[in-house]
């Protein structure tokens, strides 16, 4: 899939979100719920809307990748490389003005905690608080989208003076983007629902640069270190005020009980470095020099040096900060991940199909996402069929039926290819392979760990073959593996990283 873009670049070849035409007409809707069944899983993944989400992670992924670049300051060239932490931020008078504009509604947003303290009442998940915030926000949002917006975005299209604008369409995507306050839950789909926010904005030319402002490349960059990260930390300050539940969660499982995009674009600011400017593809392997190894995202020393300017640390850190014992038994497939031999990029890649098998293409995770003019239910006549598989067809029946135990779900669709320099990467080209446990005994994808690791289990704890304690909605790893039955070994080869073959 070739995804669209209606924004000049001298670089075709690099996939990037389209930008719509101020000047044209255009008729907002009310986003409205399009997913009510397992099967309806199948049609989404052919729609504009899973188009344009794809292509807006590989935009923003590519842009946090280090960069080679050129110096001729001292009479003759000299390569260096160019990263990009979380530390590398510029000062805040010194953004754009998009960007300040999100991290005040960012921090509007936090400073509501402050008039709906937590609940002093016992309880040990889902503090009822949540919900006087999160009706609090909703009061003001209107108002802080008018301070946030722009004319030319509150104007967009030219609309009729009863018609829809804009800022109706793109509401609910914000209001969703920090948990349920009915559930009084927090995962992916929440997280999946600030995507969408950004990448409305985006559509509607709200982070074009001008004559002023950052680069294109740059623009991307700082959508990522200045507002997603920002409000990934409001996101953990709410979790842990209002002791809120995993969403979705697979418990053991799973990724992280609550967050995903971190992985993606933390990965990616650890990748081997790739040409400043021009066309190059994301690496698919290698790290940039100096990148802590793979494997010590299991030593805490190393995570709490790098979670101030790395997501992917910050990440784990947060975990680290809320959970206890050893780090192969609470996150088992993290640590599956970090035994990967390839680096960073390596990781980075796997992370991406993985996002779109977990995520997008989950009947649990996406069941709430709304669809809209912006990101439309209509079908992408440029989309491929979803290829036929257990992941794919074997979704829940109907919203009641619960979080399905992943170990249940193999290979999905795949997002809009990355491309490069000649066209789309091939769907089953370089990448990683879908990791066993690294004691499982596959050695193809894991770093050789020596015999007195302490990194090495020997064994893991059981966990049970259906939905139950461990593995739905709430489990979050908290409560451990569980008991019941089943073959450890078996389980882990089935419930694999999803980048391996």
């Amino acid at each position: 899939m070739n995804p669209p873009s209606t924004r000049p670049s001298d670089r075709p070849s690099i996939p990037s979100l389209e930008l719509l035409d101020p000047n044209t007409h255009h008729v907002f809707q009310h986003p409205a719920k399009r997913i009510n069944e397992g099967p309806d899983v199948t049609p989404f993944l052919t729609t504009k809307a899973y188009r344009d989400i794809g292509t807006f992670i590989l935009q923003l992924n590519r842009s946090l990748c280090p960069r080679r670049v050129l110096s001729t300051t001292t009479g003759e060239p000299r390569e260096t490389i160019q990263t990009f932490p979380l530390t590398s931020l510029p000062p805040e008078d010194a953004l754009p003005t998009s960007i300040r504009s999100l991290r005040r509604l960012l921090k509007e947003a936090e400073s509501l905690i402050d008039l709906a303290p937590p609940d002093p009442g016992p309880r040990r998940f889902g503090n009822v608080s949540f919900r006087k915030w999160a009706s609090l926000l909703e009061e003001r949002s209107s108002a802080m989208l008018d301070e946030l917006l722009p004319p030319s975005i509150l104007s967009f299209g030219n609309p009729s003076p009863d018609a829809l604008q804009a800022k109706d369409e793109i509401t609910p995507y914000l209001l969703g983007s920090f948990g349920s306050p009915q559930r009084i839950d927090y995962g992916t789909g929440h997280e999946l629902s600030f995507l969408a926010f950004l990448a409305c904005l985006w559509k509607l030319r709200f982070f074009s640069p001008g004559p002023c402002d950052a680069e294109e490349e740059e623009i991307d960059r700082l959508i990522v270190l200045g507002v997603l990260e920002p409000y990934l930390t409001v996101v953990r300050r709410l979790i842990l005020t209002y002791t809120m539940e995993p969403a979705g969660s697979h418990g053991v499982w799973g990724l992280d009980d609550h967050s995903f995009l971190p992985y993606i674009f933390g990965s990616a600011q650890l990748t081997r470095p790739i040409a400043q400017g021009g066309d190059e593809p994301m690496p698919t392997e290698g790290s940039v020099r100096g990148a802590p190894r793979t494997e010590s995202v299991v030593k805490a020393d190393t995570v709490a040096n790098w979670r101030e300017s790395n997501m992917y640390f910050s990440a784990i850190g947060f975990i680290n900060d809320v959970k206890t014992g050893p780090f192969w038994e609470h996150s088992p497939i993290l640590f599956d991940i970090s035994g990967v031999r390839d680096g960073w990029g390596k990781i980075n890649k796997g992370m991406v199909k993985m996002y779109n098998a977990e995520v997008l293409s989950k009947f649990p995770v996406v069941q709430h996402f709304p669809f809209g003019s912006l990101l439309s239910w209509d079908q992408d006549p440029d989309a491929t069929p979803p290829a036929h598989s257990i992941h794919v067809s074997h979704q829940p029946p109907s919203a009641t039926s619960g979080t399905a135990a992943p170990w249940a779900a193999g290979a999905a669709t795949r997002m809009p290819p990355p491309m490069g320099a000649r066209g789309p990467v091939p769907p089953d080209g370089p990448g990683i392979p879908y990791s066993r446990a690294p004691w499982a005994g596959s050695s193809s994808s894991r770093a050789t760990r020596g015999p007195s690791s302490t990194m090495r289990p020997p064994s893991l704890p059981q966990t049970q073959t259906g939905a139950g304690p461990g593995t739905g909605p709430g489990s979050g790893g908290r409560r451990g593996g569980g008991g019941g039955s089943g073959s450890t070994d078996a389980q882990i080869t089935i419930t694999k990283a999803p980048w391996a073959k």
